[in-house]
């Protein structure tokens, strides 16, 4: 494939908590056409330098498997956010990502921009557009996976918030009586606890 067509051409990841998926899109008029897909287990009791090793080398047979040269523009959905202030990654349960500079590490190891957007609010946007929410002004959207998510979409929108995690329900303390079970963020009996896969 000629370089020129990579301005069609978009390379999206899905990482999650058990396993990150790869597909490479090319626009074709108003929709995209797959053009590959490749899936991987995510490993993370392996550690943070495996999943950035295994991110990669995942992007780069996508790629390949597509019949591209070259990678072209990049999206990653992944649990958690980046901070704002300090571009660390925060809230993600695949917590060896937690406190770590990510999005800067993947970028250096691929030598291209990459986009980073939580998983929650890439698949909210998804059913905003044009999935089960499309034509709602505001769309609230769930994840019950590994963790336990959620993203809301205004008018089109994904909302953010200040802290990067609206939408975010999942560390709420779960309602009645509960076994102040400890939770990776730092609280007792959060939702994720009992609902995550």
């Amino acid at each position: 494939m000629e370089s020129g067509e990579h301005g069609l051409l978009r390379l999206g990841v899905d990482l999650g908590g058990t396993k990150m998926e790869a597909v490479v899109l090319r626009r074709t008029g108003g929709s995209f056409e797959i053009l590959t897909r490749l899936r991987r287990p995510t490993e993370r009791e392996l550690g943070y330098q495996h999943i950035i090793e295994a991110l990669v080398a995942l992007l780069h047979d996508t790629a390949r498997q597509a019949g591209l040269a070259a990678l072209p523009p990049i999206g990653i959905g992944m649990p958690g956010s980046i901070s704002r202030r300090s571009g660390l990654t925060k809230n993600s349960n695949t917590t060896c990502l937690n406190g770590r500079p990510f999005r800067a590490d993947v970028i250096a190891k691929l030598g291209q921009p990459v986009r980073f957007a939580n998983d929650a609010n890439c698949f909210t946007l998804s059913e905003a557009v044009d999935g089960a929410g499309a034509g709602a002004a505001v769309v609230f959207g769930v994840i019950l996976g590994t963790g336990v998510g959620g993203g809301i979409v205004v008018d089109g929108r994904p909302l953010a918030g200040a802290n990067a995690i609206a939408g975010e329900w999942g560390h709420n303390p779960m309602p009645g009586e509960c076994s102040t079970l400890p939770c990776y963020c730092g609280r007792h009996d959060c939702i994720e606890l009992y609902l995550a896969g």
